[in-house]
Parts: structure tokens; C-alpha cells; sequence
């Protein structure tokens, strides 16, 4: 048998894969995970952002104010006034690997795109691409499906303005079915329009704008006013927005060359740092520095020479220096920071008298709560050990060093759901955490209820977010409740408790709804899970004479062998979205708050709603 297999690994084993090939092959390589949509890094939207990206580079180099974007049934178009790119290299550019402009530094200085990849991966896993360049009064447009070039472009005349137009259809062999989900998209655009203030966006009738850069970001972000105004300080290659809010842990956003880095990294770990030095300083105390960043909100930008990433995506930044010749990236913020930050306390009494306050408060909280917690770590490792509620996967999240794995938690209600969960569920990137009964309502309670109430404390140490959301442990949180009225209010019970003490969670993408199927139609070939009674109609025209019918109460009823089509192949997710125009506090006031007449009216005035549409 060994003999057999040494022979078969012979010349011919050996292959070499043409780009496009190897783009459509191992697109993981180059977009990250694939995805279907739901989740604000799925492979479909860093196609839409690799296109922008060179928009924005035009725009950053002063060419270009207003970009035009466009998504509708699946097409995607991005319309920039930049130079355009110059036509004898049309198609080079986004079909051969390694070609762009942005080897030269001095025509694309302190960019977001590097290696010439970009469009080249988006043309290879889109099923239609075409691209059109406009550049002093002539134009020429090139068409590829897959990667392959269709036509034989042709240089013409043309009255437009100078610019670069991209349509393209990410490929459903790739992406297989898929929905581009506008909140994503919005919030993409708004960072673009925050960090090049002056730019315009135009998406679908909607115009993004910004004055203000990382304020407006801040202000757009947060939905409570933080505890003093926004301090917002600029220099040459850096911007920093901050305040502290009324939240618990500590929420950043940052940005290297106008890129997201979502998973921070040099940059992000000098400001940190920086902050604790400064504030210790100023005060002569040398405060904890969890007392020192605990409710902090904010946003830092910089600009780097020839970044260097963690991947593809860009979402890490791994650089040291600020460029070739440049300082240090932790030199450099730490000594800005320590100046400008200094230097606007000691002219704002009250902001420091309101941050000195902050600390105060959070340390006395610690101190207060620390017995609390001891015993509460204590009986997690226990309960641990004995794998009371956890049946946990062999992989875990790592954000540090892989942002894109992916690894999922199902919260489950009772024994029988997450016993046929546990049973159909791939052992390696899947856990399972058992609720015991519904959860208390935590709206309003102290951060101290998450370590007195068992079932909290056992959520928080399986997640491993007590320190923050840095050091998770599965990228997907997927609340799995029965679709009826305790599964729902179970589910909103759980979304107030990460809304009130874990909200990056939310903001950052991490939590998910199980959508699991109400009927069973089938017959003696076929068999479908509908989700909705159309589902169930369409199903039911489809087979034809009368097929069985089942309606499932609980996701107990579900066999562990038809769980598999729910939660591997044909899993759906509906991600828990927080708007920017949303407000927490307003949010969990109205529906878990104790002003019970007014929800009761609300209720009653949305289910008459609900029945005339029925009826209709």
C-alpha cells in the first residue's frame, strides 16, 4: 500500500497554476473567508473594498473628490474622477499579477493598495468584470468573465471625465449564494469619507461626507455623549479622536493609510500604551491601566510608507516604521500622544478633572468587586473541568494572528437543543454553551451581576471577554434559540446582556441569530426546509399531490443528521446589527426597561399591523 502511493507521486503530480488560477483555486489567500453576506468581512464585500481602495489612493494623491458606487442585484459599479489609468496598460493591470503603480512611491505615496493584487483577485472571482478608463479625452474598456479577457479593447474618443468605472459580479460558483447588506456597505463608505475629509461618496442615492474626520467618527460610533467632549488631535501622518464613555471595556477604531487595520496591531498597541504614560504622568499616579482606558471610545490614524500587513486584507498592521527613513511607529506615537495629549489637560481643567474622576471610579469598582470576581473565576474553571455547560471545539479564535478563522459558539436553551447540536456539529470549529432556563434581564444592573450569576460567569469565561473582546475565543457567537415566543424572548434576553457589558461584540460583528427552519416538506424523492410559510407554499407547488408536513416547535425536534444541513452546508445566519443612528440606552429604556404600559401599546399597535398584512 505505501509502495502504491510513493508511485503515484510522480512528475505529473506536480502542477503550476496560472494567477487566475490559483486566485479561483485558493481565494482564502487573498479575500480572507468567502461567506455568504452576513458577516461584515465575508470575502464579497473586501472584493467592493479592493476596487474603492484605489479610488481613495487617487483621491489621497489629490486627484478625484467625488466617487460614485452603486450595488444592485449583485452588480457592483465604482465610478472615481482620479488621473485614470493609462490605457496601454488597461488590461495589465487587472490581469496580470504583480503590475500597478504603486511600486512607485513617488506617484502612490503612503498608499492602502501594495502589491498589484487587488483587482487582480476581484476580476478572477467575479463572473463579469468590466473595466473603463478615461484619461484626457480618450477611453478604453476592457470585459473579462473569470479572469479571461472576452473582447479586444479599443482605444476611442471619448467626452467623459478623467476616472477609472468598474462593474463586476462577485461569481456565485465562489461565493455560491450571497446578498450584499447595505448597513456593511454604509459603514465601509463612512470610514473612507472620516479619514480623506473632503471626499465625497455618492452609494445608492446616499451621499457620505465628512469636515471633521475621526470627531465625526466618534460621534457617528458612539450612542451616548461620552463623559467630556471629544478630544481630537491632528499632526502631520496622525489623527486621534478620544473620550470616555458611560460603556464597559474599551472600544478603538484604527486606521493605517485610510485602511481599517479591525485587528489593530503596532499602531494601535503604541496609542494604548501611550495613553496609560501620559495620564500617569500628569497626574503623578501611577494608576492601573485598566482604571486608566476602561470606558475609553476612540479612533487613531496614521500614515505609513510602504505598510507592511498581516495578510492580504490588511486588517493588522505589522510595520515598526513609519517608512524607510522614518521613526519607529511606537517612537512616534508615543512621543505625540504624550506631547498634544499633555498639553490640551493642562489647558482643559475641567476634562482632566472629569478623567481624574473616571479613574477614580473604575478603581473603586475594581477593588470592590475583586472578591466577587475571585469566586467567580474559581467556579468557572470548576464548572470548567467538569464541562457542566461548555462542549467546546478543538480550534479556537485568535485574533492576534488569524482574524478570518473560522470558529463558531452556539448558546443554546436546555439540554435537547444542544445535544442534537452537539451531535451534528464539526467537532473541530464548533462549540456548544448550554443556558440553563431564561436569563435574568440585565438592563440597569452593575458589571458585578456578570460574576454573581452563574450563568453569566460560565458565558463570560467561555468566551474569554472579561479582559475585553482582544482575546475571544470564537469568532462567531451564534445565539440558537427555538423560534417561538420563550426562544425570542431568550434571544433578546441575551442580546441586552452583550448590549449592556460586551457591546464590541455587537459593533465588531461577532453575534449572530441561528435561523433554523419552522416546516419539513417532502415526499418519497425530495425533501425541503422551509423558513416561512412562502417557503412552505413553494415547497409544497414543487413536490406537487399532498407531501408530508411537519412543523417543527423546537430545535430539540430536529435529529442530530438534519441538523447537519442547518448548521454546515446550509447555515443561515442573521447578523445583530447596531445602526450608528441607533442609541443603546433608548433602545434598552423601551424594550427591557420597566415602562411596561407604553411597551404594552407598542405591541399592541405592531401586531395590528402584522395581521392586515397577513390578511391581505
Amino acid at each position: 500500500m505505501s509502495e502504491e502511493k510513493i508511485e503515484k507521486y510522480s512528475e505529473e503530480s506536480i502542477k503550476t497554476l496560472e494567477p487566475k488560477e490559483h486566485i479561483r483555486l485558493r481565494p482564502g489567500m487573498y479575500i480572507g473567508k468567502l461567506g455568504d453576506g452576513s458577516s461584515h468581512d465575508d470575502g464579497i464585500y473586501v472584493l467592493l473594498k479592493e476596487v474603492i481602495d484605489n479610488s481613495i489612493d487617487e483621491f489621497a494623491m489629490g486627484h478625484g473628490k467625488i466617487i460614485d458606487i452603486e450595488i444592485h442585484d449583485k452588480e457592483c459599479l465604482v465610478r472615481d474622477r482620479g488621473r485614470g489609468i493609462p490605457l496601454g496598460k488597461l488590461v495589465d493591470v487587472v490581469s496580470k499579477m504583480n503590475t500597478g503603480a504603486k511600486y512607485d512611491s513617488k506617484v502612490f505615496k503612503k498608499s492602502v493598495g501594495l502589491n498589484g493584487v487587488g483587482l487582480k483577485a476581484v476580476n478572477a472571482l467575479a463572473s463579469s468584470f468590466v473595466i473603463r478608463s478615461f484619461r484626457e479625452g480618450q477611453a478604453k474598456e476592457a470585459v473579462f468573465a473569470k479572469g479571461d479577457i472576452q473582447n479586444k479593447p479599443k482605444l476611442i474618443k471619448s467626452e467623459e471625465e478623467n476616472g477609472v468605472e468598474i462593474r463586476f459580479i462577485p461569481d456565485r460558483e465562489i461565493f455560491g449564494s450571497y446578498r450584499y447588506l447595505t448597513e456593511y456597505v454604509s459603514s465601509m463608505l463612512k470610514n473612507y469619507v472620516y479619514l480623506n475629509t473632503g471626499l465625497i461618496i455618492r452609494f445608492n442615492g446616499e451621499k457620505f461626507f465628512s469636515k471633521n474626520g475621526l470627531l465625526d467618527l466618534l460621534q457617528n460610533r458612539m450612542s451616548r455623549e461620552g463623559l467630556y467632549p471629544i478630544i481630537h488631535l491632528r499632526g502631520e501622518d496622525i489623527e486621534l479622536a478620544m473620550t470616555h464613555g458611560h460603556h464597559y471595556g474599551e472600544e478603538y477604531y484604527s486606521f493605517v493609510n485610510g485602511q481599517h487595520t479591525a485587528q489593530g496591531g503596532a499602531h494601535l498597541l503604541a496609542f494604548r500604551e501611550a495613553l496609560v504614560k501620559t495620564i500617569r504622568e500628569f497626574y503623578n499616579k501611577d494608576f492601573d491601566a485598566s482604571d486608566i482606558r476602561a470606558a475609553i471610545t476612540a479612533a487613531i490614524s496614521i500614515k505609513v510608507e510602504e505598510p507592511i500587513f498581516e495578510s492580504q486584507t490588511k486588517t493588522k498592521l505589522g510595520s515598526k516604521d513609519l517608512g524607510p527613513k522614518g521613526p519607529s511607529i511606537r517612537n512616534f506615537i508615543v512621543d505625540f500622544v504624550k506631547r498634544e495629549l499633555d498639553n490640551f489637560l493642562h489647558k482643559n481643567n475641567d476634562v482632566a478633572e472629569i478623567i481624574h474622576r473616571r479613574i477614580l471610579d473604575s478603581e473603586k469598582e475594581r477593588k470592590a468587586i475583586s472578591g466577587i470576581i475571585k469566586i467567580a473565576r474559581d467556579r468557572a474553571k470548576k464548572a470548567a473541568l467538569h464541562n457542566k455547560k461548555l462542549r467546546d471545539c478543538r480550534v479556537h479564535y485568535n485574533s492576534k494572528h488569524d482574524q478570518r478563522l473560522e470558529t463558531s459558539i452556539y448558546i443554546t436553551e436546555g439540554d435537547s437543543a444542544s445535544g442534537s447540536i452537539t451531535k451534528s456539529r464539526n467537532v473541530n470549529t464548533q462549540a456548544v454553551f448550554s443556558l440553563k432556563g431564561k436569563p435574568k434581564n440585565t438592563f440597569g444592573e452593575p458589571k458585578k451581576l456578570v460574576y454573581e450569576n452563574e450563568e453569566f460567569n460560565l458565558l463570560q469565561a467561555a468566551l474569554n471577554i472579561e479582559e475585553g473582546i482582544e482575546n475571544l475565543r470564537y469568532n462567531n457567537i451564534i445565539i440558537a434559540t427555538d423560534a417561538d415566543v420563550d426562544g425570542m424572548h431568550i434571544r433578546l434576553l441575551l442580546i441586552t446582556f452583550f448590549l449592556e457589558f460586551f457591546p464590541d461584540l455587537i459593533k465588531h460583528g461577532h453575534l449572530y441569530i441561528l435561523q433554523t427552519p419552522l416546516f419539513r416538506v417532502r415526499d418519497k424523492k425530495k425533501t425541503f426546509y422551509c423558513y416561512s410559510d412562502n417557503e412552505k407554499n413553494v415547497a409544497i407547488k414543487k413536490l406537487g399531490g399532498k407531501p408530508e408536513i411537519t412543523r417543527f416547535k423546537g430545535l430539540g425536534e430536529i435529529s442530530p443528521d438534519e441538523f447537519k444541513h442547518f448548521i454546515t452546508k446550509d447555515l443561515r445566519l442573521e447578523p445583530v446589527i447596531l445602526r450608528s443612528e441607533d442609541s443603546i440606552q433608548q433602545m434598552l429604556e423601551f424594550y427591557m426597561g420597566k415602562n411596561t404600559p407604553e411597551r404594552q401599546d407598542f405591541i399592541i399597535d405592531n401586531l395590528r399591523v402584522e395581521e392586515d398584512e397577513y390578511v391581505a
